[in-house]
C-alpha cells in the first residue's frame, strides 16, 4: 500500500519555534503485550535525508523492517532503548511504566535532547522534558518512524530470546501479544515469569487466576486498561 514519507516538518517547527537544536523522537512498542517489557527508543536524526522506505514500523514487513533497522543503526545520529519490566508495570499501571521507559531512553543518549517528538497524542512524558505530541507520527516524522523500527525489530529479538525456554508460548512468532498459540498455552501452563499479572486476561483462566496482581489504586486514579486484550477478541 502506498503511503507517504516521513518529514522533518515538526522537528523544524520546534526548531524554529523553541530554539531546540537536539531533538528526539521517540516511539514505543509493546504496550499491549501480555507477557515481555514495554520498550522505548529514542532516536537523533537531525535533517538528513532517511533511508528509503522509512515509516511507522507495523506498515512494513518483518525482512523489510529488520533490514532497515540495521540500516538506522548505523545511519541515526544516536539513538537509546528503555525497558520497563512486566514487574514494573504490574505495580505502576502502564502510564507510568511508559515514563519510565522512556526516560530511561532519553537519558541513555550521549546528549540530553533539547525536545521531544512522542507519538501519539498522550504526553506520558511529562516534566522534565520539552514535549510535542504528533497523532501517527510514527508516519509522519523521520526521528519517531526511526525509533519506531528500532523499537520493534529490537523487542521482538529480545522476546524471541525469551521464548527459548518457553518454547510453547510462540514469543519469537508473537512476540508477546496474544495469539492462538500463546492463549492455548497459558490456558495449559500459565503465566511465565515474564507474563504481565495485574492484566485482564487472567480472568478468563481459572486455574490461573489466583496468580493475578491487583494494584493499590491512589485516590484519584483509575485503573488503566487501555490496550489490555481479553481472550474474546
Amino acid at each position: 500500500m502506498p503511503y507517504e514519507p516521513p518529514t522533518h516538518t515538526v522537528e523544524r517547527s520546534l526548531r524554529a519555534t523553541t530554539g531546540a537544536k537536539i531533538i528526539a523522537g521517540v516511539d514505543e512498542v509493546g504496550r499491549g503485550a501480555w507477557a515481555g517489557p514495554v520498550t522505548v527508543c529514542a532516536a537523533v536524526t537531525g535533517l538528513r535525508r532517511p533511508p528509503e522506505g522509512l515509516t511507522d514500523s507495523k506498515l512494513l514487513t518483518v525482512k523489510r523492517r529488520t533490514a532497515l533497522a540495521l540500516e538506522l543503526q548505523s545511519w541515526v545520529t544516536s539513538y537509546a532503548l528503555g525497558h520497563a519490566s512486566p514487574e514494573e508495570i504490574d505495580e505502576r499501571g502502564m502510564t507510568a511504566a511508559l515514563r519510565l521507559a522512556a526516560g530511561r531512553a532519553l537519558e541513555g543518549l550521549p546528549v540530553r535532547p533539547d525536545a521531544v517528538i512522542l507519538d501519539g497524542k498522550h504526553d506520558y512524558l511529562g516534566t522534565p522534558w520539552r514535549v510535542r505530541t504528533v497523532i501517527k507520527g510514527d508516519q509522519s516524522c523521520v526521528a519517531v518512524a526511526a525509533a519506531s523500527v528500532i523499537a520493534k525489530v529490537q523487542r521482538d529479538k529480545m522476546m524471541a530470546e525469551l521464548g527459548i525456554d518457553h518454547a510453547d508460548f510462540g514469543f519469537a512468532d508473537n512476540a508477546g501479544y496474544p495469539s492462538p498459540v500463546h492463549k492455548a498455552a497459558l490456558a495449559e501452563w500459565g503465566p511465565t515469569p515474564h507474563h504481565r499479572l495485574s492484566w485482564a486476561y487472567l480472568d478468563a483462566l481459572p486455574r490461573w487466576r489466583h496468580l493475578k496482581k491487583v494494584r493499590s489504586w491512589v485516590e484519584g486514579n483509575v485503573p488503566e486498561i487501555e490496550g489490555q486484550l481479553g481472550f474474546d477478541f
